[in-house]
């Protein structure tokens, strides 16, 4: 069986070849239009001359030097290696048509696009319209084949606007994108970025905090159309789990197979995000997946039993228990688009529970004395242990005099037992004098809570990401410090949002860091960035997180660790941050299943040696 997918209906156009000049590469997005490739082609071969001379079985690095250093990189266009019109067209007959331009999103609010391979008029009232009204939700960016939900990874380029004349360029997209329908089409993009030497970005949903599912010049291959499930009663195959079990797409996400699964008799649940929209089978689960069933039962990744996937040699493997178990593990969180293409997995599937929820809220209609406001988080945060050794989840955020907690989930438990766990933490609230508001939630499962309770988020804009999480000791000894951190990153323009949970439970050989299993509080600290910054204004944002926010959270949090999919990539031992004694394991296992780098997703075991050079334009290895 399989989802309907969601699509966004676009044009067919004729590209315009003009070249662009080297000084418009960081540049960004649009609306997605498929240029067909054959029309596109001839118009290249007449006109685009960034393909001359270049062995169409080329793997060599193109030599570049930047600031005396020296630099192998990728195959881009204006290189005399980069795939001439006719390997273009061969690739789109070999992907069945599947293979088109990419246009960025806002495109149809300008009269022009001025891409890498060219331009072309792209200006739709209509669809500026329906770009306009839908640019901020989490859906509709997912469903357009290269977007990203936070778009400063894009170079902000292409927005949309109400002045048709304004510039749109390709920003730090692709050029190409093969939106795969079956494993040969992914199969396929694979091997044409191998041996042409191209990057390659694998994108499934864009719900991606730190740029991931984009890059520059790049040839994106979207895994979102892999939308099959299979229940299995009992899951035969490797291992020692003998439950139940569901096989499922890539492209599946929370929130709709939660759906589905709870239509199953009895109704079922896995593992998922608090956002209704990731990817269960792809980044998420690769990087870990933590969500309200981790009290319960753990991270996604410790509940994964079998991987299908393609890898850089272009080979369809299953890795699970038995077959390829080094690639097995090393998928359970061991980092998204960085060992293999991952086209489903199979996961352990749980009977729905009765479930209770609580919003707790604390803003300036309460109270407008900042002292009292952060003594009461302080409060909140030194309850955190508690709350997590109780089993509850909690999704939390903190803003000058807010504080916002929706919700506080009891999962296999009434809204009297979860009243009774909260109940302390808002005695003490009542003893300094500060209000707050709650409504209280109970239901017949965990599937009717998370589509009542939990809340979709906003898409569209421009942030950096960091954070860190803390111990059960790190709360116990240091909540001032903790509170401290928080207190600095709202000082230094940024916003804290919060999960509290154990962790330890159903736990397996998963290659997420060890220091999570000992964890109940992991913070992102996302610092906004204006949608017009400056370069200069970007490198403040940048260094204020690097420099000024994340030491601190670390500061406040010995023992701890960071979550790659929430955090800071570029941070000074991410090695250690993200995987901790399991990364020297990780680095050998991608020397072994990706030894010439067809893969890369920035700090992802195995890639000290690439470098996005040239103001975040060319992926190139330090020579």
């Amino acid at each position: 069986m399989g989802l309907k997918r969601r699509r966004i209906l676009c044009p067919r156009i004729a590209f315009l070849p003009s070249v662009q000049s080297e000084t418009d590469r960081p540049v960004a997005p649009s609306m997605f239009l498929q240029a067909p490739i054959t029309a596109l082609c001839g118009l290249l071969a007449a006109g685009l001359a960034v393909a001359q001379d270049a062995g169409s079985e080329s793997q060599n690095l193109v030599p570049t030097t930047v600031g005396g250093t020296r630099y192998a990189c990728k195959c881009y266009p204006g290189d005399t290696c980069w795939p001439k019109p006719k390997d273009w067209t061969k690739l789109n007959k070999t992907v069945d048509g599947n293979l088109a331009v990419a246009v960025p999103p806002g495109a149809p609010c300008h009269n022009t696009f001025s891409g890498l391979l060219g331009s072309l008029p792209t200006y739709d009232s209509a669809k500026c319209a329906e770009v306009t009204a839908s640019w901020s939700r989490e859906q509709w960016q997912i469903e357009h084949p290269i977007a990203l939900m936070w778009t400063l990874s894009t170079n902000e380029t292409c927005r949309p606007t109400t002045n048709p004349q304004d510039t749109c360029t390709s920003g730090y997209y692709g050029v190409y994108i093969i939106e795969a329908k079956t494993k040969a089409h992914v199969t396929e993009g694979i091997d044409f970025a191998r041996k042409k030497n191209l990057r390659l970005i694998i994108r499934n949903t864009g719900h991606d905090f730190i740029g991931r599912s984009t890059g520059w010049g790049a040839l994106i291959i979207n895994t979102h159309s892999f939308q099959d499930y299979k229940f299995h009663k009992k899951w035969n195959g490797p291992g020692s789990y003998k439950g139940s079990a569901v096989t499922m797409g890539a492209g599946i996400q929370g929130r709709d197979f939660l759906r589905i699964a709870h239509a199953q008799n009895p109704p079922q649940v896995v593992v998922t995000g608090e956002c209704p929209t990731v990817g269960i089978a792809g980044g998420f689960l690769q990087g870990g997946g933590h969500g309200p069933w981790t009290p319960l039962k753990g991270f996604a990744a410790d509940n994964a039993l079998e991987f299908e996937a393609i890898t850089a040699e272009g080979k369809f493997v299953k890795a699970n228990a038995k077959e390829n178990p080094d690639l097995y593990w090393a998928l359970k969180g061991g980092g998204p688009a960085a060992f293999a293409v991952v086209l489903s997995t199979t996961v352990a599937t749980f009977t729905d529970l009765p479930s209770a929820g609580i919003i707790l809220d604390v803003n300036s209609t309460h109270t407008v004395d900042l002292e009292l406001f952060w003594s009461g988080v302080r409060h909140f945060t030194n309850y955190s242990n508690s709350f997590a050794s109780s089993g509850l989840y909690a999704y939390f955020g903190v803003r000058n005099l807010r504080l916002h907690v929706q919700p506080l989930t009891g999962i296999n438990k009434t809204a009297a037992q979860v009243t009774a766990i909260v109940k302390p933490l808002l005695g003490q609230f009542d003893a300094i004098g500060l209000n707050y508001t709650t409504v209280t939630k109970e239901f017949p499962s965990f599937f009717e809570l998370y589509v009542d309770m939990f809340e979709d988020e906003l898409a569209g804009s421009p942030s950096l990401t960091g954070g860190w999480t803390f111990t059960h000791d790190n709360i116990a000894t240091n909540t001032d410090g903790m509170v401290a951190a928080y207190r600095n990153t709202l000082d230094n323009g940024g916003i804290v949002v919060g999960h509290i949970w154990e962790s330890g439970k159903g736990v397996t050989d998963s290659a997420i860091h060890p220091s999570f299993r000992n964890a109940a509080t992991k913070i992102i600290a996302a610092v906004p960035v204006a949608v017009n910054a400056s370069l200069a204004d970007k490198r403040v944002a940048q260094d204020k997180l690097a420099n000024v926010i994340d030491p601190v959270l670390r500061a406040a949090g010995p023992g701890g660790c960071a979550y790659i999919n929430e955090a800071e990539p570029l941070q000074t031992n991410w090695q250690t941050n993200f995987w901790g004694s399991n990364y020297p394991k990780l680095k050998d296992l991608r020397k072994k299943w990706d030894p010439k780098g067809v893969f890369y997703a920035v700090s992802t075991p195995g890639t000290e040696q690439w470098e996005v050079i040239e103001y975040g334009t060319r992926l190139c290895k330090k020579l």
